[in-house]
């Protein structure tokens, strides 16, 4: 109960503190905070779209080959699920949502739905990421890809230069050190 109820926060600057009581949400970070959301979520309406939910993070996906069609219900889906939402108390956020189209033909990826949620059109992203996966509207991967090499080989370059250096490390350090870097 501690986890959910009587917690509090401050605003305001060092002068000027305020307490204030939180009236909804956990820990941020917090290992229940997961377990607790998809317990609350678990009767999420039902969509024509898929839906992918990890966590707060939700995704949907429809496939169809007329492109109104799909347009069409993705906009059905977002007000089903903004009644949800807002059933639940919970606040859809419009700036962190946005959509993109997939296509394994260039062309038919870069076109353009006009997909809304209360009239409003959301933002779209050619290069959406999620769940740490960057995904590309031809789904090659290869941004994805690609940073990830980045990130590696910059990584990989640490224990290179502790194993070059005057004092070098023993085995033991360099294989601690890698794995920690690489996982």
């Amino acid at each position: 109960m501690e986890m959910v109820s009587n917690r509090t926060f401050t605003t305001g600057n060092n002068k000027r503190r305020r307490l204030r009581c939180l009236k909804n949400s956990v820990s941020q970070g917090s290992v229940l905070a997961p377990l607790l959301f998809n317990i609350y979520i678990s009767d999420l309406s039902t969509t024509v779209s898929r839906k992918y939910a990890y966590v707060d993070d939700l995704a949907i996906m429809h496939a169809d080959r007329d492109w109104q069609a799909v347009e069409g219900v993705l906009y059905k889906d977002m007000a089903t699920l903004g009644e949800y939402l807002q059933t639940w108390k919970l606040k859809f956020s419009t700036t962190k949502t946005v959509w993109a189209a997939f296509h394994l033909n260039d062309k038919e990826a870069k076109r353009e739905l006009k997909v809304k949620y209360n009239n409003e059109v959301l933002l779209i992203c050619s290069e959406p990421k999620y769940l740490g996966v960057t995904l590309d509207r031809t789904l090659t991967y290869r941004r994805h890809l690609e940073s990830l090499r980045k990130k590696l080989t910059s990584r990989i370059a640490l224990p290179w230069r502790l194993a070059g250096s005057g004092w070098a490390a023993g085995a033991t350090t360099l294989r601690i050190a890698t794995l920690a870097l690489v996982h």
